[in-house]
């Protein structure tokens, strides 16, 4: 597959910096299907370096081997004496000192903090067997000049090259194009003084059985200009002198006249618009050139940065032409033929590093085999007799309709499936597709058992009474005394976890220093702080207790969506720098993770960078997953599939402090509770409020709309276990392009719904039936955990079956005009 990727710079400098970094990834047919933002620091050290190479490039480039021009060896002349003055005993170990200078602090920038986002989104939508065309979006001409291919990202893809773009493009206007047997090239060859460009020539003839050349040496200003006007240019080449002078591209025609492009901006115009290209510029310095045919629109140039070597530039024009003419893509041609001038570097140093692609990103890049189609063509005069044409057309009547009415629904049905995929990709249909998951969740069958493993220690209102009642010193829901007092009567019974789902953001009791020395020591027990969050009405977030060490210290934080469900498990996040909790895992994912250790399961990240548990891959919900659209990512999350229950609340097993405390409960009835289990401590009173919602909420009884917190971490938790050792199967879906499919299927059975019964009730009948078939489907595959687009289907197959309706009239109509006017 052809990626894009535009990478565009925005305001700001290098020694500045810049604020918004915009990172465009698409594809052929949609340029712009997703968007990142992230920024760049400052670094003025890259402008310092850039202009200590050029120096050292400049004194080791031999001017009588460079394609410049007359201007531009005067200013050498200059820079050489700069060299003299300033730099003594260049060698090239010092060349290739300030080369790796210059490679190491342009990754430092590109590989900071700031980028980082932007980097792990291109290295997950983008795959090393794919060829990306990545183009640089900058008006800045130090950063047109940098070597940006040396960015170590470039390593992981083989098949990626860099190109340059100007902020502002569009395309150009063109008029019909005409095509061509073969390629058009306008091949200009200017003053060549001191060079040799016959190599040049020489290359480009042997492409003469795939191309059409015209060849002007050392031509007039007029003589260039009128083959400009010439209609259908494919390629312009130029070898010879040229020059960046003030802040423009020179071209020495011949050894009187050297020009700007602008003497010749119409010419170029109507070359553009009548389907020139390509510009290729084997010569020195050609930024300025490119950038002025950029203005115009041009599709793309070839030009070399810098100053260029004969060797140089002969040796990547035959290795691109080689590449290009046998049908390799232009960016695929010119990265081979540039990394193949790494042979002859150490003569040459850096000669990677000059040849450049600038593009304009609204026009597709050329290639060489579309270019060359044939245009022959012919015409039969029909002589046949009307009669005769009468029993042709008769004959092939039905066949024709047939033909155009299936492609008039195929048609309609792609437009209309692919219209609500857009819709959907907008996040317009969320909340819809929440609903619908809501509801296949409560439809399934209520036929698991609690989970085993786990015992909850509830908090009510009678157990803060009766805390109050023995006159603990109450701080919060649960004082120390009573807390001290229940982890030593369940430490009795050898629970394997303990977790407190409860904040405690105050010292110990000074009167409790027992209690300080278990939070501490134990390292079964775990207990909870609240990350930092401004959305979520904790915008300062609330510490951990003391004395628990950091590793045992997990956050509390969960995902609702915007209807307040929670429908999603957060396992991981980065808490900001200025959170006083720096947990980064979950409550749930800590002490699943501690029980599963103790039985020699480990978890680790695979290659894929996804969580594995033993060999159990918990896949991470991405912004773009079944149901959910645009929807904010960002940490390690997964869908939380809820244990099927005839209430949430049935989780595991259940006790209250009270019952602890007092011994009312049968001591071998309680050792079996606890022995080896995970217990989770938490608070259920309605004067502490911690109550979420969840698929069942807008289905379950009124007492039951909202669970207690501590109840939905054993939902987590017995997800994590039940996942691990009992296979039990997590919420997956299919990917987009399947999902597509998938929608488009049912659009289609709607249009041939429509087209295929003639009677309205019959329709509506038929799309009723459709509709319960497409619903029982997606509630089958849920009841084995498979999330598949239910209104996305259910809206295409209505909707491409009214769009299909209104159109059979005047299909119908024009079908018997179109057939009338042919007889």
């Amino acid at each position: 597959m052809n990626r894009l990727v535009i990478l565009s710079l925005g305001q700001g400098n290098l020694y500045e910096g810049f604020p918004v970094v915009t990172a465009y990834i698409g594809e052929a047919d949609n340029l712009y299907r997703m968007k990142f933002s992230a920024s760049l620091p400052a670094a003025p050290k890259i402008p310092e370096l850039y202009h200590s190479w050029k120096l050292l490039y400049s004194a080791f480039s031999h001017r009588p081997f460079l394609r410049v021009g007359v201007k531009e060896i005067d200013e050498m002349d200059d820079s050489f004496e700069t060299v003299e003055a300033g730099v003594t005993n260049i060698s090239e170990v010092e060349m290739k000192d300030l080369c790796e200078q210059l490679n190491n602090c342009l990754n430092l920038w590109l590989n900071s903090v700031e980028l980082r986002k932007i980097e792990q989104q291109l290295r997950t939508h983008l795959k090393p067997s794919e060829e990306i065309r990545f183009i640089i979006e900058t008006n800045d001409n130090l950063l047109r000049r940098l070597p940006w291919h040396l960015w170590s990202f470039f390593d992981d893809y083989p098949l990626a090259e860099v190109a340059l773009s100007t902020s502002e493009y569009q395309p150009p206007h063109k008029f019909r194009k005409t095509k061509k047997a073969k390629i058009r090239i306008l091949a200009i060859f200017g003053n060549s003084h001191e060079i040799d460009i016959s190599q040049d020539r020489f290359f480009l003839e042997k492409l003469s059985t795939g191309a059409e050349i015209q060849f002007l040496v050392e031509p007039k200003l007029d003589e260039l200009n009128n083959q400009l006007w010439q209609r259908g240019w494919d390629i312009l080449f130029f070898a010879g002198h040229s020059c960046y002078s003030q802040e423009k591209g020179c071209l020495q025609l011949n050894h009187k006249s050297i020009i700007t492009l602008d003497q010749l901006k119409y010419g170029l115009k109507q070359a553009i618009s009548h389907g020139l290209r390509l510009a290729i510029f084997n010569s020195c310095d050609g930024l300025g050139l490119a950038q002025q045919l950029q203005e115009l629109h041009i599709p793309q140039v070839i030009v070399m940065r810098e100053p260029v070597p004969n060797v140089i530039a002969q040796e990547f024009l035959k290795h691109f032409l080689a590449e290009f003419s046998q049908g390799q893509s232009l960016y695929t041609a010119v990265r081979s033929a540039r990394e193949r001038l790494q042979g002859l570097e150490e003569e040459y140093p850096c000669a990677t590093w000059l040849p450049v692609i600038c593009q304009n990103p609204a026009e597709p890049p050329m290639v060489w085999d579309a270019e060359c189609q044939s245009t022959y063509a012919y015409k039969i005069d029909s002589l046949v007799p009307r009669t005769v044409k009468r029993n042709l057309l008769d004959r092939h009547r039905f066949v024709g309709a047939a033909k155009r009415r299936l492609s008039t629904l195929l048609l309609a049905s792609v437009l209309v499936a692919t219209s609500i995929m857009g819709v959907r990709y907008l996040g317009i249909l969320q909340p819809w597709e929440l609903h619908s998951y809501d509801y296949l969740m409560h439809l399934r069958p209520a036929n698991e058992k609690p989970d085993p493993r786990l015992l909850i220690v509830t908090i009510d209102e009678a157990d803060i009474q009766y805390q109050i009642q023995k006159q603990m010193n109450m701080r919060w829901s649960l004082s120390d005394q009573a807390l001290t007092q229940l982890l030593q009567k369940l430490e009795q019974h050898q629970p394997a976890t303990i977790g407190i789902d409860i904040y405690r953001d105050f010292p110990v009791d000074p009167k409790y220093p027992e209690l300080g020395e278990v939070l501490q020591q134990d390292k079964r027990i775990f207990t909870v702080c609240k990350v930092s969050a401004p959305d979520d009405g904790t915008p300062n977030g609330i510490p951990p207790p003391s004395k628990v060490p950091r590793e045992r210290i997990s956050f509390s934080d969960s995902l609702a969506d915007a209807d307040g469900v929670l429908r999603r498990q957060l396992l991981q996040l980065t808490p900001p720098l200025e959170s006083p909790c720096a947990a980064e895992y979950s409550l749930g994912f800590q002490l699943a993770q501690h029980y599963l250790n103790a039985k020699g399961i480990k978890w680790q990240i695979n290659q894929e960078k996804s969580l594995q548990i033993g060999n159990t891959v918990f896949p991470r919900l991405r912004s773009h997953t079944s149901g959910y659209q645009r929807v904010d990512a960002s940490g390690y999350q997964i869908l939380l599939n809820y244990r099927s229950l005839p209430s949430p609340l049935n989780i595991a097993q259940k006790v209250s402090l009270k019952e602890i405390l007092n011994d009312e409960i049968i001591p071998e009835l309680l050792h079996k509770s606890v022995k080896n289990h995970i217990v989770l401590i938490g608070v259920t009173a309605s004067s502490s409020p911690d109550d979420w919602e969840t698929p069942y909420t807008a289905y379950a009884p009124d007492k039951e709309k909202q669970i207690p917190g501590v109840f939905l971490q054993a939902q987590m938790v017995s997800h994590i276990l039940s996942t691990v050792l009992n296979h039990r199967p997590q919420i997956w879906s299919w990917s987009g392009g399947f999902e597509a499919l998938w929608v488009w299927g049912w659009s289609l059975l709607g249009g041939m719904i429509s087209w295929g019964i003639l009677q309205p009730l019959h329709i509506g009948l038929a799309i009723v039936i459709a509709l319960l078939i497409l619903f029982s489907l997606c509630f089958g595959i849920f009841t084995q955990a498979g999330w598949i687009p239910l209104v996305p289907s259910a809206l295409a197959l209505v909707s491409c079956a009214v769009v299909l309706k209104i159109l059979a009239p005047t299909y119908a109509s024009n079908s018997k005009k179109r057939w009338n006017s042919r007889i």
